[in-house]
């Protein structure tokens, strides 16, 4: 697990920058839905068509705060012990991705950032919270592999809720009001429950696997052995748990100021299934159960959420 100094450059910097905000300045509304400004700006959602995909590309994508910051960094480490980098070659890949200073995620940054992007070496792992339909086409044209990253609404939103409250880029809210904003989709990258409907959509196509953050907590191992597969990445069981360990969110927690700097606080909070529990009312519990059934129950993504086991008292 590898500091990139530009990286945590970046986000000191968008900290910092955040701070000078007003409240009403904090978001931006992109064809009708809500982003961090700080982060994404109008002219990078107008460049990201051109963005060029690789056939080896390897694209995660989950909502916010469904472990997208875990899983990227167990993929990075899934990637490395299946590349047989030497010492040199890590050094070398590492300097490439400092020198580019790219943003953590496809929509952040500036627009000349999918230029840079291309002197990226293979494999490239490229994280998003879009939905498919906001991605570039040439994602979907290349037949690149993606990975989509689900969890449970419930823990996403509490989850979301603390980390808005310590995230000087989002406005502060009560949690009642935030629970209404969530479940209205009237927060950064919109609503939830379309996140996920519309990557079920896809779901079926052999380009794409769904895995979600309770699976990864619950057998880390078995979880990257289902990912390795997927990926085409030659791992034996020992590679495999090697990284299940290094890359542990107990293990990045510990590290997180090193690899994230000051973000590190803000990012890493307790990474636990079922903390929902500490904050959701009974009138908010049957509002959630209500909206779940309504939009995702029947569906192949919300049965893998199993809302069953992971949202009910």
């Amino acid at each position: 697990m590898t500091a990139n100094k530009k990286y945590v450059e970046y986000l000191d910097k968008t900290l910092d920058d955040c701070a000078k905000l007003a409240p009403e300045e904090k978001l931006l509304m992109y064809k009708g839905v809500l982003y961090p400004a700080v982060f994404c700006k109008l002219e990078t959602f107008e460049a990201l068509e051109t963005f060029e995909a690789r056939v080896d590309d390897i694209i995660l994508a989950g909502y916010p705060k469904t472990g997208t910051n875990w899983l990227e960094n167990i993929l990075r480490g899934l990637e490395t012990m299946a590349g047989k980098y030497t010492e040199e070659e890590k050094t070398k890949r590492m300097a490439i991705k400092d020198e580019l200073a790219l943003p953590p995620r496809l929509e952040f940054g500036d627009p000349d950032k999918f230029k840079r992007m291309m002197k990226l070496p293979s494999r490239r792992i490229i994280v998003t919270h879009l939905p498919p339909y906001s991605l570039p086409k040439s994602i979907f044209k290349s037949k690149a592999k993606i990975l989509v990253l689900i969890r449970n609404p419930k823990d996403t939103l509490v989850s979301y809720f603390h980390f808005c409250n310590k995230m000087p880029s989002f406005p502060n809210s009560t949690w009642d009001a935030y629970f209404t904003d969530f479940m209205n989709g009237k927060v950064g990258w919109g609503s939830y429950f379309d996140h996920v409907t519309e990557w079920d959509k896809y779901i079926d196509d052999e380009n794409i696997m769904a895995i979600s953050y309770e699976e990864l907590k619950e057998n880390p191992h078995l979880g990257l052995e289902k990912i390795a597969k997927f990926l085409g990445f030659l791992l034996n069981e020992e590679e495999i748990q090697s990284v299940a360990e290094n890359y542990s969110f107990k293990t990045m927690k510990q590290k997180s100021t090193e690899t994230h700097g000051a973000f590190g606080n803000i990012l890493f909070r307790k990474g636990s299934v079922g903390d929902w529990k500490s904050l959701f009312s009974e009138s908010q519990n049957q509002a959630m159960d209500r909206r779940f059934q309504e939009c995702l129950a029947g569906s192949k993504l919300g049965a893998k959420i199993m809302y069953e086991i992971y949202c009910k008292i």
